[in-house]
C-alpha cells in the first residue's frame, strides 16, 4: 500500500514552530508529507510551499472585517490567497490545518479522507483583553470557527479546558495534544545555593513578567531569576532590563534557538511562570515552558492557572501560588529550601518521559490514521 499524501498547512514558519515541527516529525514516519507555511522547508517534507514573508496571515482587510464582509475579508487575504493559488490542481489523502486561519483553505482543496484542524488556542476569545480586538476582530474569528473550524473531520487542542469551551461553543470534540517536549535524556543535578530560577518565553507586556522579577528582588530566600525572553515588544524587555539593573538577582538574557534551550535550562533549579488571567487563553494556558522545565530536570513554581497547576500538583512537580500578585510569589519563595528543591527536581526526572511530547505527537497519528482509514468521500 502506498504512503498517504499528508498536506500540512501552518501560516507560521513551521522549521521554527515546536509545535508543528512535531507534527512533521512524527508524521513522516507514515506519509508522505508536504507543507504550507513561511520560511524554510522543515526537514524530511517531499515538498514546501513558502509564503512570502511580506504577506502576514494577521493582515485582513480592515474595512471588510468591521463591516462583517467576513467572507471576502477572509479569502482577499493576501497570504491565504496565496496559499490557495499554490495548491490548485493537488490532490490530498488528508490535511492538517494548523489554527483557525488554516483550516478554510484546507477545506477548500481536493482532499479524500477529510481534514484534522489542530487549534493552539482558544482562538475566539485570544486577545479579549484588548477592546478593539474583542469588538471587532472577534466576531470574525467566530465566523471562522463557525463556517470552517465545525466542518472539520477531527479535531485537536493544546488544553482541557480549551477543549471544553470549543465543546461548549461550537459543538466539536477536539482531543488534547499538549504543548509537551520531546524527551531528553539530561542529568538530575541537586539544587544550588542560591536557588537558580529561571524563565524562558516571549517578552510580552501582557505576561506581566515584572511581577517575577519584583518577588525576587524582594524574597527573604537566597534566589536569583534569569530570564531568557525573545524580543516581542522590545520596549518592555528594556523595562525589564532596567529594573534588573536595580538588583543582584535579575538578568535579562538573549534567547537560545530553541534546540539548545532545554540544555540550558539543565543549569538552573526551578522553571517559573506566573501568567496573571489577563483574557481566556491565559486563564487555561497550558504552554510548552512547562514541559521544557520537566524536560530540564527543574522544580517547576507557577501561579493558580488550573491547568498548569493541575500538571504540577499531580506530578509533584513544584508549588503553586497562591494568586498572580508579587507579593504571593514573594511568599511562596520565602519557604523554599535546597532540600525541597531538590526533591522536586527528583519528580521531574520520574515524569520526564511520562510527559515528554513523543507521547503526545502519537495521538497526531492515530487521528490522522484513522482518517486515512475512513471510507473514500463521494464527491457527489
Amino acid at each position: 500500500m502506498s504512503r498517504p499524501r499528508l498536506l500540512i498547512i501552518s501560516f507560521s514558519a513551521i522549521a521554527s514552530d515546536a509545535r508543528v515541527l512535531k507534527q512533521v516529525r512524527r508524521l513522516t514516519a507514515d506519509a508522505d508529507v508536504h507543507t504550507v507555511g513561511y520560511g524554510d522547508a522543515p526537514a524530511g517534507v517531499v515538498s514546501h510551499v513558502r509564503v512570502p514573508d511580506e504577506l502576514p496571515v494577521w493582515r485582513y482587510d480592515r474595512a471588510a472585517v468591521i463591516t462583517r464582509r467576513f467572507r471576502t475579508a477572509y479569502w482577499s487575504n493576501r497570504a491565504i490567497s496565496f496559499a490557495a493559488d499554490a495548491l490548485k490542481g493537488s490532490r490530498w489523502d488528508v490535511i492538517l490545518a494548523n489554527d483557525v486561519d488554516a483550516v478554510g483553505v484546507a477545506l477548500a482543496q481536493d482532499v479524500v479522507h477529510g481534514v484534522h484542524a489542530d487549534l493552539h488556542e482558544y482562538a475566539p476569545r485570544q486577545k479579549e483583553d484588548v477592546w478593539k480586538w474583542r469588538l471587532f476582530v472577534a466576531p470574525f474569528v467566530r465566523w471562522m470557527c463557525r463556517e470552517f473550524v465545525a466542518r472539520a473531520d477531527s479535531t485537536s487542542t493544546v488544553g482541557e479546558g480549551i477543549a471544553d469551551e470549543y465543546r461548549r461553543v461550537y459543538g466539536i470534540d477536539p482531543q488534547v495534544v499538549t504543548n509537551a517536549a520531546p524527551y531528553h535524556p539530561l542529568p538530575l543535578t541537586p539544587a544550588s545555593r542560591p536557588i537558580r530560577l529561571v524563565h524562558s518565553g516571549a517578552g510580552l507586556r501582557d505576561r506581566h513578567m515584572m511581577v517575577m522579577a519584583q518577588a525576587v528582588a524582594a524574597a527573604r530566600t537566597e534566589v536569583t531569576l534569569d530570564f531568557y525572553l525573545t524580543p516581542n515588544d522590545p520596549g518592555y524587555v528594556q523595562e525589564l532590563k532596567d529594573f534588573a539593573a536595580t538588583t543582584d538577582r535579575v538578568r535579562i538574557l538573549d534567547p537560545v534557538r530553541y534546540d539548545d534551550l532545554i540544555a540550558t535550562l539543565n543549569r538552573y533549579d526551578v522553571g517559573l511562570f506566573v501568567l496573571p488571567p489577563v483574557n481566556f487563553n491565559y486563564r487555561w494556558a497550558l504552554p510548552n515552558k512547562l514541559f521544557d522545565y520537566v524536560q530540564a530536570r527543574l522544580g517547576v513554581i507557577v501561579g493558580p492557572s488550573p491547568e498548569m497547576a493541575r500538571v504540577v500538583r499531580e506530578n509533584g512537580l513544584g508549588a503553586v501560588a497562591d494568586g498572580f500578585d508579587s507579593t504571593d510569589l514573594t511568599r511562596l519563595l520565602d519557604t523554599l529550601t535546597a532540600d525541597e528543591v531538590t526533591r522536586w527536581k527528583r519528580a521531574a526526572d520520574a515524569a520526564a518521559r511520562l510527559l515528554a511530547g513523543e507521547n503526545q505527537s502519537e495521538l497526531w497519528a492515530g487521528a490522522i490514521a484513522r482518517l486515512v482509514g475512513s471510507v473514500e468521500r463521494d464527491d457527489a
